[in-house]
């Protein structure tokens, strides 16, 4: 049996990867019936230029897709090196706002109450993390 393909980190090939994965995890739709947020993520300064993407969660429904969000509850950008580096465990989420690596506009409110919503999607974002080239 053949490896599966590997996806570079923020081509299309990854966003259609991630969201094929948001679709089918029953956990974020049960969380999406208790939660409601919509997060852009722009990435800057990448191989390919600036890449946009989004988490749209609520109502019962999670997806995961190029673009961003709408509606829009926060907004975060980071350069490239950054998002590698948070990535791939070099480091931390949390270190990287404090120290303004990552901005962030929005309800932070919002962002906090989503929590669960976040760990969900790390395990999904661990799947296809394997199979991810950063270059």
């Amino acid at each position: 049996m053949s490896a599966p393909d590997t996806v570079r980190y923020l081509g299309l090939d990854w966003i259609r990867e991630l969201t094929r994965e948001v679709d089918e995890s029953e956990a974020l739709s049960d969380l999406a019936r208790e939660h409601t947020i919509g997060v852009t993520q722009i990435v800057v300064d990448g191989p390919e230029g600036d890449v946009t993407y989004h988490l749209q969660v609520g109502a019962g429904t999670a997806s995961f897709g190029a673009g961003p969000a709408d509606p829009e509850h926060v907004k975060m950008e980071q350069d490239w090196a950054t998002a590698v580096a948070v990535a791939t465990g070099e480091l931390n989420a949390q270190e990287a706002f404090v120290t303004g690596r990552i901005r962030l506009w929005g309800d932070q409110q919002a962002l906090m109450e989503a929590q669960p919503v976040f760990g969900a999607l790390d395990t999904v974002f661990s799947s296809v993390r394997e199979r991810t080239r950063y270059e």
